[in-house]
């Protein structure tokens, strides 16, 4: 059974940071590129950041460039998300997925790209 599994949400006050932890399961995460999208209430799911299947290609939406880093650990099925200098606008629903693929370069950017999803984690920034 595939498992894509977030932590490491939870609430900060504006101006901080968190660091956000995906585990997949092996095959898949070895197999896949992986990336973190969001989900504001009342908004469409957006791409934040994404992470080629080798690790060496890390990209990012406009509006967390320079604040958030991606990272994954191929050795731990694990992919990170470190985000600092957190705004109000950050506050969201924030899900890891992973997109199969035999490339190791390849960088997605859509939803519709990716074939497993966890079940989301919630960031909330308070201004």
């Amino acid at each position: 059974q595939v498992q894509v599994v977030e932590s490491g949400g939870g609430l900060v006050q504006a101006g901080g940071s968190l660091r956000l932890s995906c585990a997949a399961s092996g095959r898949i995460f070895s197999d896949s590129a992986m990336a973190w999208f969001r989900q504001a209430p009342g908004k469409e799911r957006e791409f934040v950041s994404g992470i080629s299947r080798s690790g060496a290609y890390g990209y990012y939406a406009d509006f967390v460039r320079g604040r958030f880093t991606i990272s994954r650990d191929n050795a731990k099925n694990t992919v990170y998300l470190q985000m600092n200098s957190l705004k109000p606008e950050d506050t969201a629903v924030y899900y890891c997925a992973a997109a199969l693929t035999q490339s190791w370069t390849i960088r997605l950017r859509q939803s519709n790209e990716y074939n497993y999803w966890g079940q989301g984690t919630q960031v909330t920034v308070s201004s």
